[in-house]
C-alpha cells in the first residue's frame, strides 16, 4: 500500500543533543579473533566510517587467549599478553573495551561442558576464591597497563547468556554467586569501576537480578541483556532450525521497553540498560543479515529504542566470527556489517548514515527520520522505509536468499523552514534494492562459494554509490524537495551551505 510521507523541520527548532546511543556499542565474535589482521582492518574500517564507543565479544578468558593456568602443586598463574595485544589495538583506535569476562580456563572448570566450534567452556569455577582471584588480578592489571581514570570508563559485564543452558551449565542461583564474586573482585580494586549482568538471553531475569543485588547488598551498575527481531528460540549456533522474521511491528523495541520498565518498577531504578547484543536474527545462518532490508530494519528498532536503553550493541561488526567453525561461502547470512572480504552489506550503511548526522537534532512530525544540524550549518535528514516483506509460510532462510525486488512504498517531501543561507548543496545518500546492495549482485552471480579477486571487486564496487549532488536554491528561507520511496529504501540528505566567494 503506498503512502505519501511529508516531513517538516524548522532550523531554529531543536529537540536537543543527538540521541546516540546506536554508537555506544558494537558485538564481535570471540577475543581470539581480534588478534588476527584481517579482523583488526575491518574494524578499523568500522571505526573509522561509523565511530562506536565500545566494543564487546566473547572468550577473553578462554584458553585460546592463555590466561589462566595452575603449576603441578595446584597454584594459578596468570598471563595477559594476548589480553594487551587485543586491548592495546582497541584503544589505538579509540573504541574501548566492554569487557564481557567468560568463559570458564579449563584448569579453573568445574566440568568439561563446552559451547562453540572453540570450546568455551561453560562451567561455574571449581573454586570462587581462584575465580575471584584472577579476577581481581586481571582487573589490577588493567588499572596499571591503562589507568585508573581509563578503566573507570569501561564496563565489566559478568558472563553471556547464563539462562540458556549451553552458555551456562548450571542454575540462575549459581550465576547469581557468579556474579557476586565477580563483582566484589572488581569493586575491590575500584569501587568507581562499572559492573553488571545479567548478559541474558530474550530480556530474561531483569528484576531477578536487581532484587538478588539489593537483598545480599551486592555492587551493580547496569543491566544488560539481549533480544532479536525473530519469533522464538534464543541460540542456534549451526543455523540450523530455521528463522521467521517477527511480524511483531515493535520486536526488538518491545523488549527493551519491557526492561527499562522493570528496572523503573526497581529499587534501583536508576541503572543503566545496555542491550549488548541485538539484531534482527540469532542464528549466523540467516540471509537476512546480508539483504538490503537490513538497513531499513535497523534504523526502525533504533528509533523505537532509543529513549529506552543506554546502548544497543548490534552483534557483530564482522562476519570473521567462528562460533560453528570456518563458513565455507562469501555471503553465509552471518552477523556482521561487512563479510569476510570485507565487503560492506547494506546494514553497514546504516550506521555509516547514522555517524554522519550532526550532534543537534531537530523537531520533526515523523517517526522514521532524523533530521539534524551541525556547528558549520549543514543539515542531515536520514529517513527509511521499513516493510516487513516476509510472506510468514517459510524460513528466512528459504526466504531471503533470493533476488527480491522492491515496489514503491509512496513519495517523500521534505520541508526546511528558517534556513540562514541563500542556498545549499545537497547530496543524496541511498541503500535500497540494487542501490550499495552487494548480496543481490551476489545473488546473481549465482552464489559461488568461492570469489574471484574480479568478484571481490565487483561486489565492493557494488556497496558504495556515490550520492546525487545539486545545488538547492532557498526562497523565504524555504527548501522544499520530493522524491519517491521503495519499501525498506534508507535515504541521507546532507545540505551544506553554500558560500560565496
Amino acid at each position: 500500500m503506498k503512502k505519501d510521507i511529508v516531513i517538516l523541520a524548522d532550523y531554529n527548532t531543536e529537540k536537543g543533543s543527538l540521541n546516540t546511543m546506536f554508537k555506544k556499542c558494537i558485538g564481535a565474535g570471540r577475543a581470539n579473533e581480534g588478534l588476527r589482521a584481517d579482523w583488526q582492518d575491518q574494524l578499523r574500517l568500522v571505526q573509522k566510517e561509523c565511530g562506536f564507543e565500545y566494543i564487546r565479544m566473547h572468550g577473553l578468558l578462554c584458553d585460546d587467549m592463555g590466561v589462566y593456568r595452575e603449576d603441578e602443586k595446584g597454584n594459578p598463574e596468570y598471563n595477559f599478553q594476548y589480553i594487551d595485544v587485543l586491548f592495546d589495538f582497541l584503544i589505538s583506535i579509540n573504541i574501548k573495551p566492554f569487557v564481557e569476562l567468560g568463559f570458564m580456563p579449563e584448569a579453573l572448570a568445574s566440568g568439561r561442558e563446552t559451547i562453540f566450534w572453540w570450546k568455551g567452556n561453560v562451567t561455574p569455577p571449581k573454586d570462587y576464591n581462584k575465580w575471584q582471584d584472577l579476577i581481581t588480578a586481571l582487573i589490577i592489571h588493567f588499572t596499571k597497563r591503562y589507568s585508573e581514570e581509563e578503566v573507570r570508563s569501561w564496563y565489566f559485564e559478568v558472563w553471556n547468556e547464563p539462562n540458556l543452558s549451553g552458555f551456562w551449565a548450571s542454575t540462575k542461583e549459581e550465576y547469581f554467586k557468579l556474579y557476586k564474586y565477580t563483582a566484589f573482585a572488581i569493586k575491590g580494586v575500584c569501587p568507581h569501576y562499572k559492573v553488571g549482568g545479567p548478559a541474558t538471553a530474550g530480556a530474561a531475569w531483569v528484576p531477578e537480578m536487581i532484587e538478588f543485588c539489593v537483598h545480599n547488598e551486592v555492587p551493580i551498575n547496569f543491566i544488560s541483556t539481549h533480544t532479536y527481531g525473530v519469533k522464538e528460540g534464543y541460540l542456534d549456533e549451526f543455523g540450523s532450525a530455521g528463522t521467521v522474521l517477527d511480524p511483531d511491528e515493535l520486536s526488538v523495541a518491545r523488549d527493551i521497553r519491557k526492561s527499562k520498565q522493570e528496572i523503573e518498577n526497581s529499587l534501583l531504578p536508576h541503572l543503566e540498560l545496555h542491550y549488548t547484543e541485538w539484531s534482527s536474527s540469532y542464528t549466523p545462518r540467516d540471509p537476512l543479515h546480508d539483504s538490503y532490508v537490513e538497513a531499513a530494519f535497523i534504523l526502525e528498532k533504533i528509533k523505537q529504542s532509543e529513549n529506552f536503553a543506554n546502548s544497543m550493541s548490534y552483534w557483530v561488526f564482522t562476519d570473521i566470527f567462528e562460533e560453528a567453525g570456518p563458513r565455507f561461502t562469501p555471503f553465509h547470512g552471518g552477523f556482521g556489517l561487512l563479510n569476510y572480504q570485507g565487503i560492506k552489506k547494506a546494514a553497514f550503511c546504516a550506521y555509516e548514515y547514522l555517524h554522519k548526522l550532526g550532534n543537534i537534532e531537530l523537531e520533526t512530525n515523523v517517526e522514521r527520520a532524523y533530521v539534524c544540524k551541525d556547528a558549520e550549518g549543514a543539515i542531515q535528514v536520514l529517513c527509511w522505509n521499513f516493510t516487513n516483506i516476509h510472506p510468514g509460510e517459510i524460513n528466512n532462510q528459504d526466504f531471503f536468499n533470493q533476488d527480491l525486488p522492491s515496489s514503491i512504498a509512496g513519495s517523500i517531501t521534505l520541508t526546511l523552514t528558517s534556513l540562514l543561507h541563500t542556498a545549499y548543496r545537497l547530496q543524496i545518500y541511498k541503500t535500497g534494492y540494487d542501490k550499495r546492495d552487494p548480496y543481490t549482485e551476489y545473488i546473481r552471480m549465482g552464489s559461488p562459494h568461492q570469489l574471484s579477486i574480479e568478484e571481490v571487486g565487483l561486489l565492493k564496487r557494488k556497496a558504495v554509490c556515490l550520492p546525487e549532488e545539486k545545488n538547492i536554491p532557498v526562497k523565504d528561507g524555504k527548501i522544499r524537495i520530493s522524491f519517491n520511496m521503495n519499501e525498506n529504501d534508507v535515504f541521507l540528505c546532507i545540505f551544506s551551505p553554500v558560500t560565496k566567494g
